[in-house]
């Protein structure tokens, strides 16, 4: 369940699903505006709930609420995050898919009302926006893009998140 305490820690554990959806214009990446108006763009996705069906059609659900696509299969994952930020209480596991057959008008109508923008962004473009997210998302979101590697070689990546304030925090990769 999302956002539950964690049977072995006090931390709260939340899954979450990203989506690498690509066009000949480029990747899919959605501007957000975060608690305090911080913005950061990173590709669609965001917390699975536990009423969806399974982590792939809560996946297909954020990415249709935060731009309009639907995505009719995925491939994946191809990468996974794990962030835990024990000062501030909480773990994140997330999976990242790739998105084999889409279709569907950009259009973001995101109910949490997060997401405020969505297009896709050629690599430089992508290069240029990636300065703005958490380092859990940019690096390897960055080590896909020079790769572009699929689910068969996929990759794991592991950080420790220290601090309490957005725009103070220590983080770390781990070995994965």
């Amino acid at each position: 369940m999302p956002g539950a305490p964690s049977p072995d820690t006090d931390l709260l554990d939340w899954t979450v699903a990203g989506g690498l959806v690509e066009n000949a214009d480029g990747l899919l990446m959605v501007r957000n505006v975060r608690h305090g108006g911080r913005v950061d763009w990173t590709p669609p996705g965001g917390v699975i709930d536990a009423t969806d069906r399974s982590l792939a059609a809560g996946l297909t659900r954020e990415v249709v609420e935060e731009t309009g696509i639907t995505v009719g299969r995925w491939d994946g994952p191809v990468y996974t995050v794990r962030a835990d930020a024990p000062d501030m209480g909480w773990r994140m596991s997330c999976e990242v898919h790739y998105a084999l057959e889409f279709d569907g008008e950009l259009l973001v109508d995101d109910p949490d009302e997060i997401v405020v923008a969505a297009e896709f962004l050629d690599d430089a473009g992508c290069s240029d926006v990636l300065s703005t997210c958490p380092p859990w998302v940019r690096e390897p979101l960055a080590a896909w893009m020079a790769g572009r590697w699929s689910s068969r070689d996929a990759q794991a990546f592991h950080y420790e998140v220290r601090g309490t304030r957005v725009d103070a925090l220590e983080v770390r990769r781990l070995s994965p």
